[in-house]
């Protein structure tokens, strides 16, 4: 242990790990400050506990559609605190990677305590005052909780505490419509609560295409969730262990809608309280979020901010793809740039929603009328047929004259389909190209290929194509006749 770093940083999630492991890797001398414990909340409260919950509804949802592949009906017996002591073992198969032994090692020194900054070049922990030549903000978000009367009176539920619970709530109200919100929604459902969601804009997963939208609420209530969108929360009043009632509106009409568990899942906020920040020159915006340029530098020429505290887009990856770039920029004076066109994000729904890029209607805000469009439907995909879930659809749009830059593939597979659309992105290539592209056959992944053929065959269908197309064919006709 010394006091004095080439690198600081503050928070040992996604972002901070992967800028400690990358600086130390590099020679640098580096400590990494955790109040908790290393993994931040993709290991701990989020990406991981949650996708192992889902494999387990996913799997119970599957024995009670069994008949789509011939098969007979089977209705599982959840046992909800196994597949809960199935979600630690996940995460603690995983944890090693994230460990302070493991950062130890690889040259971090792991500090545990609540960081400070206490001047421009100095950093205090419970404390012990540490002093950087450049430092990394890393702290996060945390879930937000909205004002709603009466609710700060009970215990409710959120992606952090929610892995506590190990008997299923027999009636579960989820607030929020966003991804975490539709995840866990459809999850419980199908592990056997009685779930009501509701989300006060008009539809659910408002980021994405209307119509992913619609896919996804649709299944939603085929999972029988009571999905209440455009309905806005009124009031909690709260029972014992956690039961009560919510007062919600919708239109003219009020009523109140009884739970056991209230899962709050309306948002994160920020993790930037309590750490100086204005004291050393950094400046937040009004979410409480760090401000930073294209190079990740905040206002503060020696500091820099990467993930979910910049409240730039709020993905594991995301995190990760901040601090490949924030590392060389600060120690070795880089000046990359981050870029978002091309960086996809998932739902884990079922279906799944894999987007990158624009949407439809934000390309339209755009370019107006020299944005195209092509889609294809997974009822006709042969493999969502054979795998029997048969439904979805891909989804391209094109800029000019066929440009990419949007995609959304809303089915299963959906999130493994949009990488290939994210590196097509970003190399600018036309739709034309993701339908030149070979695609084992019969996979998933053919989905947007058959959208980009379709957009093809509308393409040679103009008259101008097609007459040119015959004009040629005359030519060579006529040269196969003289030869």
């Amino acid at each position: 242990m010394r006091d004095r770093y080439d690198l600081v940083v503050l928070g040992g999630g996604t972002g901070g790990l992967v800028s400690a492991l990358i600086a130390a890797g590099a020679g640098a001398s580096v400590a990494l400050v955790e109040r908790a414990r290393p993994g931040g909340d993709c290991l701990w409260t989020g990406c991981v506990p949650s996708k192992s919950l889902l494999a387990a509804a996913e799997l119970a949802h599957r024995m009670r559609r069994a008949d789509a592949v011939g098969l007979g009906v089977v209705e599982p017996r959840v046992d909800f605190a196994a597949v809960m002591e199935r979600v630690d073992r996940a995460r603690a198969t995983i944890e090693p990677q994230d460990s302070a032994d493991r950062l130890r090692r690889d040259g971090v020194d792991v500090i545990e305590g609540d960081g400070r900054f206490e001047d421009r070049g100095a950093l205090s922990v419970d404390g012990r005052i540490l002093r950087f030549r450049k430092a990394i903000i890393a702290t996060g978000a945390e879930p937000t909780q909205p004002p709603i009367p009466g609710l700060e009176a009970i215990p409710a539920l959120t992606s952090e505490n929610l892995w506590e619970l190990r008997t299923l709530p027999q009636r579960l109200m989820v607030l929020g419509g966003g991804p975490i919100g539709c995840e866990l929604a459809q999850g419980f459902a199908r592990l056997g609560s009685a779930v009501t969601q509701v989300e006060m804009a008009p539809r659910l997963l408002l980021k994405e295409e209307p119509r992913a939208s619609e896919l996804v609420a649709e299944h939603l209530r085929n999972d029988g969730v009571t999905v209440c969108v455009d309905t806005r929360a009124l009031s909690v009043k709260g029972g014992d262990g956690g039961s009560g009632h919510l007062a919600v509106r919708h239109g003219d009409e009020d009523r109140t809608i009884d739970f056991d568990r209230l899962l709050v899942a309306t948002g994160r906020t920020p993790r930037t309280e309590g750490l100086n920040l204005g004291g050393v020159g950094v400046r937040t915006d009004q979410r409480g979020a760090v401000i930073v340029n294209g190079r990740l530098r905040t206002t503060a020429r020696h500091i820099y901010a990467v993930g979910d505290v910049t409240a730039a887009l709020p993905f594991t990856h995301v995190a990760a793809y901040h601090a490949r770039i924030a590392v060389v920029n600060a120690l070795f004076a880089g000046r990359r740039s981050v870029r978002y066109d091309a960086v996809p994000w998932v739902t884990f729904t079922d279906p799944e929603v894999g987007r990158v890029g624009m949407t439809e209607q934000e390309a339209r805000d755009r370019w107006g009328d020299r944005v195209v469009t092509t889609s294809f439907e997974y009822s006709e995909l042969d493999r969502a047929i054979t795998a029997g879930v048969p439904y979805g659809f891909a989804k391209l749009v094109g800029h000019g004259k066929g440009r990419l830059v949007g995609a959304t593939v809303a089915a299963v597979g959906g999130g493994e389909a949009i990488a290939e659309l994210s590196a097509w992105i970003s190399t600018r290539a036309r739709i034309d190209r993701v339908s030149q592209n070979v695609h084992a056959y019969p996979t998933f992944a053919e989905g947007p290929a058959r959208a980009a053929d379709q957009y093809l065959r509308t393409k040679l269908a103009r008259p101008r194509m097609q007459a040119l197309t015959k004009a040629v064919l005359r030519v060579l006709r006529a040269l196969d006749s003289a030869s």
